[in-house]
């Protein structure tokens, strides 16, 4: 996992900006904290920062492939992330007369595209995002995993290019700047309700998942390499179950490899603790010590907890029986909740524009401490998007609710607005719109009616809308760490299967993602198998509802440039409801969001166009 930057210009000689390229990588030194590396050429420069996961020693980036009598330079590339099935194709392409003198996968990747050409994307399983310069033919190639694990954001120039792993590497070129207009405001105040590509600041890409991008001179294409495709479901209850535990064991196995030290995220949920255990017998089938796992509360948590529809029960005791059962080596992470407000600027920089507030930077806080001991954590995000954990899941199959089924919120974000604001920005009409663009693409299948219709549009809400709203979290806070999360519920295999898995089975034994704890049960105690879903925990003590809604009113106060795009009397009001203030110690998502803003409109010089 690493930070790659670039420029293209077709005009301009770029063997003079090699320092320019280096500031563009720079900007993503957390990303790559154990090595930097620049390549130029008269059309291109890339950048890269390192976090060295496989062959540390020779496993250096850009990465050049030679052939020829003269051992000329043919190819270029800077990869971020992992191609999980590199051994395999490593073996293959041997067997095609290719010779490696690194055991890294990125020299795969050089192979590969050299023995297949831009089609070799398609043969690769894992979480990558790379550029690669073909020096003959003078032409970039831009490619993202299937499911959008890893970031890469682009933007075009008059005589080229700009691209980076993040945007703030896009904006050190000097040829962009930060602007956001009416459609970015929408990608701000809402969540999950992105269209694939856009990436919140006016001009700048984000490379959909499952695609390569192709520029050459005077022509720039993109080419949709791998996407959901609907067919029947063949395959009978057993076969299936058998199938979804075949899969996992292979994927968390390819997944386990690493030359660094490797270690697990543990909720006690069925998603992590399935991977937990799959992943420690992995480890012990090679002999490599007991499975490191890491889960995370707040200090006070106990006392101050209240369950919730999202939020059934604690943790901790689901996580004592896993680690008991499995036989890992746990600790546990403790949040002070007054470090929620005090980070809250660390997660914005992460992400180049306003998150999910406390809930990023209690992920963030998560990820630091797990750094100080592993490079390489198994997480079990995605695996509510394949098998139907989320709540409304079971309530759209019963009641379709005609929208997001996470955008329930929508009407308070929109009160929240200026009214000036308001009048350029009706949050519902515009999330209509995307919701019905949305379900324009869904690939049905022939003759499916009633529930499984409606349930395939969800899926696809969830896999193409949702889902890339958590890996972008998840990477932005685990990489802001230098700590590289693998995601096998991501596996775009594991995925295509599931996909066509009809809703019944999904939902075996009447309960949400039955397939799943049907598959690993096995594994794992009976207890944890049948835990309800319960969601990341969330900062529920009076201290830090206090220091928000202090901040908050310091803001309005001081007409912040937030107060801009915001209404001070129902930030007002927000902020004196006492039916949180006195319930839940959890204060509206909306209240951390606009600090968010209002730190974000400063730090960034950003230009909001309407």
């Amino acid at each position: 996992m690493c930070g790659i930057a670039g420029w293209l210009d077709w005009e301009r000689d770029l063997t003079r900006e090699g320092e320019a390229v280096r500031r563009m990588a720079d900007t993503l030194a957390l990303r790559g904290p154990d090595d930097s590396g620049v390549w130029t050429a008269t059309r291109i420069g890339l950048g890269h920062r390192r976090l060295a996961v496989i062959d540390p020693e020779l496993g250096r980036q850009p990465m050049t492939e030679r052939g020829g009598d003269d051992g000329r330079e043919l190819a270029v590339v800077s990869f971020s992330g992992e191609i999980h099935n590199y051994r395999e194709l490593r073996t293959e392409l041997t067997a095609h007369g290719h010779r490696f003198r690194t055991a890294s996968d990125t020299e795969v990747l050089l192979a590969a595209h050299r023995e297949w050409g831009p089609k070799a994307i398609e043969r690769f399983a894992g979480m990558f995002a790379y550029a690669l310069w073909d020096i003959a033919e003078q032409t970039l190639y831009l490619g993202r995993d299937p499911l959008g694990v890893k970031p890469l954001y682009y933007a075009e120039h008059p005589s080229g290019l700009v691209f980076g792993s993040e945007p703030k590497a896009l904006f050190a070129s000097g040829l962009i700047r930060p602007e956001v207009d009416a459609e970015g405001l929408v990608d701000v105040f809402t969540v999950a309700a992105k269209r694939p590509g856009d990436a919140v600041y006016r001009g700048v890409r984000q490379l959909r998942p499952g695609h390569l991008l192709t520029v050459r001179r005077g022509a720039t294409t993109a080419r949709r390499y791998w996407q959901l495709t609907t067919a029947p479901h063949e395959d009978d209850e057993a076969t299936t179950v058998a199938t979804v535990r075949s899969l996992l064991d292979r994927i968390v196995g390819e997944q386990t490899v690493a030359d660094v030290p490797l270690g697990a995220l543990l909720s006690g949920g069925i998603d992590s603790s399935a991977i937990t255990a799959i992943g420690a017998g992995a480890l012990a089938a090679d002999d490599r010590g007991p499975l490191a796992t890491y889960s995370v509360d707040f200090a006070g948590g106990e006392d101050d907890f209240r369950a919730d529809a999202l939020h059934v029960s604690r943790d901790a005791p689901y996580v004592r029986a896993v680690v008991d059962h499995v036989g890992t080596k746990h600790s546990e992470v403790l949040v002070e909740p007054a470090s929620l407000l005090a980070e809250s600027g660390v997660t914005l920089r992460a992400r180049d524009y306003p998150g999910v507030g406390d809930l990023d930077v209690s992920l963030y806080l998560l990820f630091r401490e797990v750094r100080r001991h592993l490079t390489v954590a198994l997480s079990g995000e995605g695996a509510d998007d394949a098998f139907g954990g989320y709540p409304w899941f079971a309530s759209e199959a019963e009641h379709p609710s005609g929208g997001f089924p996470w955008s329930a919120g929508v009407k308070d974000r929109n009160a929240v607005l200026s009214p000036e604001l308001r009048g350029h920005l009706d949050l519902h009409e515009r999330l209509d719109a995307r919701y019905r663009e949305a379900l324009d693409e869904v690939p049905y299948l022939d003759g499916e009616s009633g529930v499984d219709r409606r349930m395939r549009e969800v899926y696809y809400l969830q896999h193409t809308r949702f889902l890339p709203f958590l890996l972008d979290r998840k990477d932005r806070m685990s990489m802001a760490n230098g700590l590289e999360v693998r995601v096998p519920f991501c596996d775009h295999r594991l995925v295509e299967y599931v996909w066509n898995v009809p809703w019944r089975l999904k939902r075996l034994g009447g309960s949400e993602k039955g397939l799943l704890r049907a598959a690993v049960e096995d594994a794992l105690p009976a207890e944890v198998v049948h835990r309800p879903k319960s969601g990341f925990p969330v900062g529920q003590s009076p201290e830090y509802l206090e220091s928000v809604r202090t901040a908050v009113s310091d803001m309005i106060e001081s007409d912040g440039p937030a107060m801009r795009l915001l209404d001070a009397g129902t930030l007002r009001a927000m902020v004196r409801d006492q039916a949180w203030v006195n319930g839940t110690f959890t204060p509206p998502p909306i209240l951390p969001r606009a600090l968010q803003l209002d730190d974000w409109l400063t730090a960034y010089d950003v230009r909001i166009v309407l």
